[in-house]
């Protein structure tokens, strides 16, 4: 096959390891032809571009690519996405993220090639205002006119969608979003190690979140439940892996509320690193308050770990309570802190939810499984444009 695909920017985040991982299991794996178009991947979140090019992968830059919406810039990204596709003349075109999937399905019908476009998380959600959330669902809506195919990364993403009317549900199959499970299985360190280099000691049960310090993100909830959790349980701790542009804010509110030598920032750090710094903890925590299914979800459970989400989106598709973890309702603090201490205090509870996240999800979010599937998603469009 020949493949193209197209997602705004190539940062590190969920939606762009799910992209890249894609591409490479189809090229390294598959021996298929494709080619991987992107916005310049800058900003704090850090960059995935170098793991693509290193990878041998036919990377192309647009420089007008970006996640802001600028209507002349987009107009820029448009004109040039076609100039692209006419000359390489793909087989099929796959958009990832909401802008690259509005200017993407546009192209792909100017120019007559089929398009499938994957939801990582809703282009319509809470935290928007009115007019973007409006807007936002009305475009989807003509997009959803001149898509093939939609792969959902989780099935609440599916039933958002059929509820906004962007299409009927026989348009949408899920395919979980892969990642590479064998650190997770075995970290390349011993968490013993990197929890010394942490500062953490052996007596200390530490509560990490994985995610971006950005709005929408959570991670305010986890400060404001943080008091209630040290004063039951003061041998806890925070470990928040990531970086952005609200770091300085939260360090000063737990300066402030006097917790801040209970907290650990670990800053960005690659992607590669994230597998050792989960062993490194004994409870994951995720708070969005907006997501397709995040990824640290399972990611959490396949290195053992109990996980406590807020229940949105698809995060009850992995967090089973009572089974893998505890569901708690979105910005709820008491609940959060009631979860968090539960299992800070019971150490063969968390073993035991940990590792029936481990036998169950494992195969389930192996990337080859992903990429296996999206594949035979490619192959049904493709041989229903030609029957």
């Amino acid at each position: 096959m020949h493949i193209v695909h197209y997602i705004t920017r190539l940062i590190i985040g969920g939606a762009q390891e799910n992209t890249l991982l894609t591409v490479e299991d189809q090229h390294h794996l598959f021996g298929d032809r494709v080619t991987l178009i992107t916005g310049p991947g800058v900003g704090p979140e850090g960059s995935l571009e170098q793991r693509a090019r290193s990878g041998g992968l036919d990377l192309q830059l647009i420089g007008s690519s970006q996640r802001a919406i600028r209507p002349w810039h987009d107009w820029q990204t448009y004109r040039q996405l076609i100039r692209m596709l006419k000359e390489m003349k793909p087989d099929l075109l796959h958009t990832h993220s909401s802008k690259a999937g509005i200017i993407g399905r546009a192209a792909a019908e100017k120019v007559k090639i089929p398009c499938v476009h994957t939801i990582h998380g809703s282009a319509f959600h809470y935290g928007q205002s009115p007019l973007a959330y409006n807007l936002y669902k009305s475009l989807e809506r003509w997009a959803g006119k001149r898509t093939d195919k939609f792969i959902s990364v989780c099935n609440s993403m599916t039933d958002q969608y059929v509820a906004a009317g962007v299409a009927p549900r026989d348009k949408f199959v899920t395919v979980y979003s892969g990642f590479d499970v064998e650190p997770f299985l075995s970290p390349v360190r011993p968490p013993e190690q990197v929890r010394a280099e942490l500062g953490l000691l052996p007596e200390h049960v530490v509560i990490g979140k994985v995610a971006r310090l950005f709005p929408l993100k959570g991670h305010e909830y986890v400060v404001r439940a943080a008091k209630a959790v040290v004063e039951k349980c003061p041998s806890v701790r925070f470990l928040f892996v990531g970086d952005g542009i609200l770091r300085q804010g939260f360090e000063d509110e737990l300066k402030s509320l006097g917790l801040r030598d209970y907290f650990i920032f670990a800053g960005l750090v690659p992607p590669e690193r994230v597998p050792e710094l989960v062993h490194a903890m004994d409870i994951v925590v995720h708070t969005s308050v907006w997501e397709g299914l995040a990824r640290v979800l399972p990611q959490g459970l396949i290195a053992g770990k109990p996980v406590v989400s807020y229940d949105v989106d698809g995060a009850k598709e992995v967090v089973i309570p009572g089974e893998t973890g505890c569901l708690v309702p979105p910005r709820a603090i008491p609940e959060l802190s009631e979860a968090l201490c539960k299992l800070a205090t019971d150490p063969q509870l968390r073993n035991r939810l940990g590792e029936t996240g481990r036998n169950r999800f494992t195969d389930q979010f192996r990337h080859q499984t992903m990429t296996k599937q999206i594949r035979e998603v490619y192959a049904s469009v493709l041989n229903k444009k030609t029957d």
